[in-house]
């Protein structure tokens, strides 16, 4: 029996034995297993994501449609880096309603930008002395085109335009009537506001729509967003797609869009100018002072570039 004893306890203490070492292999596996190495956070940084950064510089011309390409219209594209281009821009002085002026002295290129001015004759009725600049050349849809421009920061408009006819009859596109200095107090947009619209006229019988846009819901990572029209060079630019359907676009982003009610028929030229009116809705009267401040009476255009749509 004692014998029976001493054997049984023999076993039970090899069984335990055996137990612990496998445990204790377990464990260490299990240790080694678990084990991760460390960063060291002086020379090592856990990989970050990137955000894309969009340049909107690249963005325009839009998208052609499948099958067709964009082509450059040399006679509508001008960096106007040296003199005025007679060749492809000329200076019709036909005037708006009192007081404005146009004079051909008024406007020219010097310094990388066709300029175009508002000066003051106060001894005169017409006392808003401006100007305006047309291309020769004219263009038909589908078309697009766009220019650089840094508005003079008084009240008028500062303008980039399509048009071929008179008040009576004519095709008329208005990519911007921008004024960023209201002096009527009841434009608080205006400094923002991207004024865009068609005319359509036939026998004195208007049809219009407008497609005005605000800068400040440009895309949060433009950065343009937010700038006032004085403040910064922006790109306004207008896609006319066919006969109804205008597309405008600011600083590389699609802005507003009206859909024409007749067709456009007529081959447009392309106009810049500066102009006032005693009206609300041009944002009231250019204040005679603003006119002798050559810091803020110049409306300032860096470029144009046109492109027509072409098969491929």
């Amino acid at each position: 029996m004692k014998h029976i004893y001493l054997i049984a306890s023999l076993f039970s203490l090899m069984v335990f034995s055996c137990k612990k070492d496998n445990n204790s292999s377990e464990e260490n596996t299990q240790a080694e297993v678990s084990e991760e190495p460390t960063i060291d956070p002086v020379t090592e940084t856990p990989e970050e994501t990137v955000p894309e950064v969009v340049d909107y510089t690249t963005l325009t011309p839009p998208t052609p449609p499948e099958g067709m390409k964009w082509v450059a219209v040399s006679e509508l594209t001008d960096e106007f880096n040296d003199t005025f281009d007679t060749d492809k821009w000329f200076k019709p002085l036909w005037n708006y309603d009192v007081p404005v002026n146009m004079k051909a002295e008024n406007s020219g290129v010097a310094d990388g930008n066709l300029w175009i001015k508002a000066t003051l004759d106060d001894t005169q009725e017409r006392w808003f002395l401006t100007s305006r600049v047309q291309s020769k050349a004219q263009i038909n849809y589908p078309m697009y085109t766009e220019s650089s421009i840094k508005t003079a920061h008084i009240s008028a408009y500062n303008t980039f335009w399509l048009n071929n006819g008179d008040i009576s009859d004519r095709n008329e596109i208005d990519i911007i009537e921008n004024n960023s200095k209201p002096s009527c107090d009841c434009q608080p947009d205006f400094p923002w506001q991207m004024n865009s619209q068609y005319f359509h006229v036939v026998d004195n019988d208007t049809r219009r729509n407008k497609g005005n846009f605000d800068n400040r819901n440009l895309s949060d990572d433009n950065p343009l967003k937010g700038v006032k029209w004085n403040e910064e060079y922006h790109t306004v630019g207008v896609y006319w797609k066919d006969a109804k359907n205008i597309q405008f676009y600011l600083d590389g982003e699609p802005a507003g869009s009206v859909v024409s009610e007749r067709d456009f028929t007529r081959d447009l030229n392309v106009i810049w100018d500066l102009w006032t009116l005693d009206v609300d809705w041009l944002g009231g009267l250019a204040v005679k002072s603003d006119l002798t401040d050559e810091t803020i009476n110049t409306m300032k255009v860096d470029w144009i570039h046109s492109y027509k749509l072409i098969e491929k």
